[in-house]
């Protein structure tokens, strides 16, 4: 890459990083209203979709709807948005965004140990560190006295943390058997539509269905906000790998970190005891050691590939 284009990319990256961590106060609002979790998944679904189809149309893309498509989209639909996206936003309720941000960075690392037991990569010593950084800052934030109000609810971060386990099995999963023969805009469209339409009964059944007749409220719009940003943010990143590399789009992570706890103090004035900032450093810390090569396979480089949420 010339400087002109490192320099046009490394921009990119950063609007990606703020429009990530922007999602994640607007996560903090929509639930804050009492919201629950398979209503926010249908609408969040809904909103990707529509957007997805609209993109796809344009493209001239067709959505292929054979049996080995469906069960694509049905699986990616699953572990890419509504079970960690239910997790998510249950764990929205009790934890503050920025430390939703902080737990982001635990994809890669996640994603590394299941990428050795599906055969995807080789166990590295020093990735094998890197793990063990990110595991030990998961666990300052939960010794007492990591938030200012108090001790962080363990439960809670460990519900959060299923959200960055189903999104590094399915990089891994995606990595090992592929797409067939889709683009991932036209996966993210099947996977959108799938999942809504399996949810949508959930949502019914539950009671936790959201009326969107206008005007909308505060948690609605930044629901609305939310999934508009991550679908124009996602259809970016995509291109990014594209153009210059998995190794270098991966670099988002530490932006969706740190943009998330900036955005997290601005939007809904956050604050954090000094135990926060040593989590941070040490899944830093980890994160850099668990990236992969420029060489190695993309199984444990897209962290935070999920298909809506």
């Amino acid at each position: 890459m010339t400087r002109r284009q490192i320099a046009f990319y490394t921009a990119f990256l950063a609007v990606l990083g703020a429009g990530w961590g922007f999602t994640q106060p607007m996560t903090k609002i929509a639930v804050s209203t009492g919201y629950q979790h398979f209503g926010l998944v249908f609408w969040q679904m809904v909103i990707g979709a529509v957007f997805m189809t609209v993109i796809n149309t344009f493209r001239r893309k067709r959505l292929p709807i054979r049996r080995p498509y469906l069960w694509l989209y049905l699986l990616l639909a699953l572990i890419g948005t509504i079970i960690p996206n239910t997790a998510g936003y249950q764990a929205a309720v009790w934890l503050p965004s920025g430390v939703l941000s902080l737990l982001l960075s635990i994809v890669p690392m996640f994603a590394f140990p299941i990428a050795l037991a599906m055969g995807l990569d080789r166990f590295s010593i020093r990735r094998m560190g890197g793990l063990a950084f990110g595991l030990a800052g998961v666990l300052v934030l939960v010794v007492p006295g990591s938030d200012l109000s108090g001790s962080l609810p363990a439960f809670w971060i460990f519900v959060a943390l299923i959200a960055g386990l189903c999104y590094a099995l399915e990089g891994n999963i995606v990595a090992k058997w592929g797409i067939l023969d889709l683009d991932a805009f036209q996966v993210l469209q099947g996977a959108s539509v799938t999942g809504a339409l399996i949810i949508l009964p959930v949502a019914i059944a539950t009671g936790q269905f959201i009326d969107p007749t206008p005007p909308l409220d505060a948690a609605q719009m930044a629901l609305l906000a939310s999934s508009v940003v991550h679908v124009l943010v996602y259809s970016g990143y995509m291109w990014l790998v594209g153009r210059a590399g998995a190794v270098f789009a991966v670099q988002v992570s530490y932006l969706v970190t740190g943009f998330g706890l900036i955005w997290a103090k601005i939007i809904l004035s956050e604050a954090y005891a000094p135990t926060l900032w040593i989590a941070l450093a040490m899944m830093f810390a980890g994160l850099y050691l668990v990236q992969p090569r420029p060489k190695a396979a993309l199984a444990q480089v897209d962290p935070i590939s999920d298909t809506d949420s």
